[in-house]
């Protein structure tokens, strides 16, 4: 359905890796070897929050329905602005229109998040799910993707307390209205959130059959591995990357996130949790 990734380290400046890598967000946007669609066309976005003493707690956002390939707006930012934590999205739609609203990464206050995958049966599911949103987050919903009925979603269920614990229940809920409708597999996806100091990717499908994600290797580990890689010098130790699919072809740079998991990236690094086992 569609691509991303997301950063989080030393400020960055953010084409590093959305146009600058072997594989890059760019590049999949055009080819995607793993992804469900080959090409990404469908629109772009990009999300960030600032660096330094008068840094604002609400990350900044660029939509753009144009292609990522041949949007030059997208350029133009990712190559002037520097980040400690981004997210960047190419969009291929599966139903709802081509527009602005619909671009990832959604945010609300210092929150943002994205998705590549579906909500199956999305027409016949959409009233119930819509309705549970808390009416105070309704007005925030301004596109027509399932991913913004998601996010809102889990905003009602406690996001911004327990992001874990309202992820589970946005997906439990997402399949108990699901089979109320007859749909045999509700929730196919990976989800990136974030606070703007932690992030938080799940993979995870009714069928068990979820969309790719990766997370980069350590610096430190990578550049033992590899002492010539001199584009390796462009990073500092605690940069971290989870992405679609990976940015290069070195040999142990990314590692798969296993079906039904939980990676967390914080201060610490990564680590791992079951997230729920296939309904």
């Amino acid at each position: 359905m569609c691509r991303w990734l997301a950063y989080r380290g030393e400020s960055l400046q953010p084409s590093t890796l959305i146009l600058d890598s072997a594989h890059s967000l760019v590049a999949q946007s055009l080819n995607s070897p793993l992804g469900a669609e080959t090409v990404n066309g469908d629109g772009v976005g990009f999300g960030w929050y600032s660096s330094g003493p008068d840094a604002a707690g609400s990350p900044a956002l660029f939509h753009s329905i144009e292609p990522a390939w041949h949007d030059q707006n997208l350029r133009e930012i990712t190559q002037a602005v520097r980040s400690p934590l981004f997210f960047s999205h190419v969009r291929a739609a599966g139903g709802p229109p081509i527009q602005n609203t619909n671009c990832h990464p959604f945010r609300y206050e210092n929150w943002m998040f994205m998705h590549n995958g579906f909500l199956s049966g999305f027409a016949e599911v959409k009233r119930d799910l819509t309705f549970a949103i808390d009416p105070s987050l309704y007005p925030h919903v301004r596109g027509t993707t399932d991913s913004e009925v998601l996010f809102h979603l889990a905003l009602t269920l406690g996001l911004r307390e327990d992001p874990v614990k309202a992820m589970r229940e946005t997906v439990r809920k997402v399949e108990s209205v699901g089979r109320d409708h007859g749909v045999p597999f509700p929730m196919q996806g990976t989800i990136a959130v974030s606070d703007g100091d932690t992030v938080w990717t799940f993979r995870y499908s009714t069928q068990g059959r979820s969309r790719s994600l990766f997370h980069s290797a350590d610096i430190p580990t990578l550049r033992h591995l590899y002492p010539d890689a001199e584009r390796l010098e462009l990073f500092g130790d605690t940069a971290h990357v989870v992405v679609s699919e990976p940015l290069n072809d070195l040999p142990g740079a990314f590692i798969e996130v296993p079906e039904s998991t939980l990676a967390i990236l914080d201060a610490e690094g990564y680590r791992h949790e079951p997230f729920l086992e296939a309904a």
